[in-house]
């Protein structure tokens, strides 16, 4: 009878399998804790999720996924294993390319809105893997670089979501070789996971040298040392998860206290933090002129964390930056410049919070080097906007899911703001542009107009139209060409040249026109409508040379036609 109850459950979770919908449920809480035995590489967990049925219709089952080299040990409901059937599930959220997935069939249903607690275990170990990345091609060295999540002997650093799912989450399957799948895949978690509530007790057996972070608050409550080994017990507790990616880390580290930030290093990186900490010191004085300094002082001290490779990707979550301290100087002043602006300027808005430290990073280059470094700066950077047009334009979509102030893909959000911060200073005025965002309040942000209220109530001009292509709506990218360029004597001496220019694009832009002289230039600026022509006036005290359009402050996605060559 036993054999035969086994026998029906497994086809009814077969046929779940096919039907189920792995997004009905958020997680609304999770209370876990997590055993991290570094000798062995391996985590355990034990603790309680809760989850709420966010579907229109009753859900009898759901899906809980875990990382492919963790395992499920129990899942029960108030203290009653339930049945689940485990699985291998082809996902790049996780960095093997797989999830470990139960599909858990519930005592009764569960109404939509209601909630329900599961006690759960599982356990494995977490080494580095970057099977997703070398299946679609990438080579593995250059691989391991950006996927360096694992447990190790003497270090440990593992992100969650999108990284390692070392907690229990829910999603639908995303590959890397469609980025825009996983980008869609984690924007809809996140989306969910607004609210949600993560508390960690984690345990940590170590050789009694080792520090343990997380990106979250922390409160230590029991250290023992045994022998060789040290047990240390440290809560950590996570929230608004649609912007934190819970990341813990275990490490040797020395501390270097600077007053914005802690650096942490590596005992053999001890120069490196030195210069990190000079880099922090020099960019201070910049973003708060820049920014003003908006801390409130509740929020936690700024860390960065030293990673024992040196090519290997940063990763910033909340107030932690995870880098390699071993880098250029120039490499280390820009990640002090965007870490510095994250700890001055806070903002829930992503194309604030995150296009404000890339825009402060082309700042910095134009402050230190050159307008034109910084100009190109910007400009290597724009192929992740025009790589994402031709990815849109291929598939049918809702243009305002991608929309600067709806967007997921932090890439793309921080290349694009990047240039509308840009592109704002220059309309704004620089004067103008720096009041706004020293007036600015996190907390008086509740309507996606502010900013744009703030910026137009210091600069004394419309900018409507301009947040409605750029940040509100996705409009693509405009395309400029020179229609023509005419000429006219004055009776004063010099000439009154009209430069007429045509917007192939998609988004209206106000761009700066150039006038190539024999000996010197002249140039204003003009606003061009999408798919319009506009003309603007310049005087100049001979005949042009060549007039350009656009000097790469504007992203556009052809710059091919932008030069018009006068023959007199």
């Amino acid at each position: 009878m036993k054999r035969l109850l086994s026998f029906f459950f497994v086809c009814f979770a077969t046929i779940s399998a096919h039907s189920l919908d792995r997004e009905a449920f958020t997680f609304t809480k999770y209370d876990l804790n997590v055993r991290i035995e570094p000798e062995q590489q391996r985590l355990g967990v034990r603790g309680t999720i809760t989850l709420r049925n966010d579907s229109p219709s009753p859900q009898r089952s759901l899906s809980l996924q875990i990382s492919s080299s963790l395992h499920w040990s129990s899942i029960q409901f108030k203290n009653t294993p339930v049945e689940y059937l485990t699985q291998p599930y082809t996902s790049d959220i996780d960095h093997t390319g797989e999830l470990s997935e139960a599909i858990v069939v519930l005592p009764q249903p569960v109404p939509p809105k209601q909630s329900i607690e599961l006690e759960i275990g599982y356990e494995g170990i977490i080494q580095q893997d970057a099977t997703r990345l070398t299946r679609i091609g990438v080579p593995e060295e250059t691989a391991k670089h950006t996927d360096w999540d694992q447990i190790g002997q003497s270090f440990t650093a593992v992100r969650g979501i999108g990284y390692v799912a070392w907690y229990p989450i829910a999603t639908e399957s995303a590959s890397m070789s469609d980025p825009g799948s996983l980008v869609a895949a984690i924007g809809r978690w996140k989306a969910r996971e607004t609210a949600a509530e993560m508390n960690v007790v984690l345990t940590m057996y170590s050789n009694g040298q080792s520090k343990v972070l997380c990106n979250g608050p922390a409160t230590p409550i029991s250290y023992e040392a045994t022998g060789t080994v040290s047990i240390g017990k440290m809560q950590c507790k996570f929230g608004l998860l649609d912007q934190v990616v819970p990341l813990l880390v275990v490490g040797n580290f020395d501390l270097l206290d600077r007053p914005a930030v802690n650096i942490l290093y590596l005992p053999e990186h001890k120069s490196g933090a030195g210069d990190y900490g000079s880099a922090i010191d020099e960019a201070a004085p910049l973003v708060i002129k820049w920014f003003g300094d908006h801390r409130e002082g509740t929020e936690p001290k700024a860390e960065t964390v030293d990673l024992p490779d040196a090519n290997a990707e940063p990763y910033e979550s909340r107030n932690m930056l995870l880098m390699p301290l071993s880098g250029s100087d120039t490499k280390l002043l820009l990640s002090g410049v965007q870490q510095l602006t994250h700890v001055y300027f806070h903002s829930s808005r992503k194309w604030i919070y995150k296009g404000l430290a890339t825009y402060a990073q082309a700042r910095f280059i134009e402050e230190k080097e050159s307008h034109q470094a910084a100009i190109a700066y910007m400009e290597a950077h724009r192929n992740v906007m025009i790589d994402a047009e031709k990815q849109q334009a291929a598939a049918p979509h809702n243009p305002d899911s991608t929309a600067l102030i709806n967007a997921t893909d932090e890439s793309s959000i921080q290349t694009k703001a990047m240039y509308v911060w840009w592109m704002l200073r220059d309309m704004a005025g620089e004067t103008a542009f720096d009041a706004a965002l020293h007036n600015y309040k996190a907390a008086e942000d509740n309507s996606p107009t502010y900013m744009q209220k703030l910026l137009e109530s210091a600069a004394h001009r419309d900018l409507q139209w301009f947040f409605d292509d750029w940040v509100y709506h996705d409009r693509a990218l405009p395309d400029f060409r020179i229609d023509s360029v005419y000429a006219s004597k004055l009776a004063t001496g010099g000439y009154m040249v009209t430069v007429t220019v045509e917007n192939l694009g998609g988004a209206a832009a106000e761009t700066p026109i150039t006038l190539l002289l024999k000996t010197g230039d002249a140039s204003g600026r003009l606003m061009v409508a999408a798919k319009s022509k506009a003309s603007l006036r310049i005087e100049t005290p001979s005949l042009p040379q060549e007039a350009i359009v656009n000097d790469g402050s504007v992203p556009e996605r052809d710059t091919s036609n932008n030069e018009y060559k006068l023959n007199h």
